[in-house]
């Protein structure tokens, strides 16, 4: 019944990936060379932001899974023959609990559906904004090397202590 009761108040977040990636300015620019990595370092910065929580996160994609892209904490959507929007909507219909959602986005079709099934909304704009300051945060621990043991970067890089068997 405690287990019930601490998975409910559990957030989980839907990220529309495409749209997030458009409203970064360098993942943009990456994205306009080359798709698959602007997919990758958002991937990377996601993982990274959130590797300190006990968030579940679904990142959505438009289109086919072309390389795979590994990461720890994030469940990566691609919506193959359907639109990302469609996959994200059926994700918020099927939740158990869409108050416990939290969906960044600034799709205006996404945001409506988002609120109207009791969901918390962050446009991207501001998410991005977030996930720049932890970023940054981030890469200064690393500089100055602190705040992060061996395990904190296995865990970052998807490294479980058994692959080194």
């Amino acid at each position: 019944m405690l287990n019930d009761k601490l998975q409910i108040q559990l957030k989980h977040y839907i990220i529309d990936g495409n749209n997030l990636i458009g409203k970064d300015k360098i993942l943009n620019q990456i994205q306009k060379k080359n798709k698959q990595q602007s997919r990758e370092k958002l991937s990377f910065m996601l993982s990274r932001y959130f590797s300190s929580t006990k968030s579940s996160v679904s990142l959505h994609f438009d289109g086919f899974e072309k390389e795979s892209v590994k990461t720890s904490n994030l469940k990566i959507i691609y919506s193959n023959n359907s639109s990302a929007d469609n996959k994200i909507k059926s994700e918020i219909e099927k939740s158990k609990n869409p108050r416990n959602i939290i969906l960044i986005t600034s799709d205006n079709n996404l945001i409506e559906f988002g609120r109207v099934c009791s969901c918390k909304v962050i446009r991207s704009e501001d998410f991005t904004y977030q996930l720049k300051q932890a970023n940054e945060d981030f890469e200064d621990q690393i500089k100055t090397g602190t705040n992060l043991n061996v395990e904190e970067y296995k865990k970052l890089f998807g490294v479980n202590s058994s692959d080194n068997d």
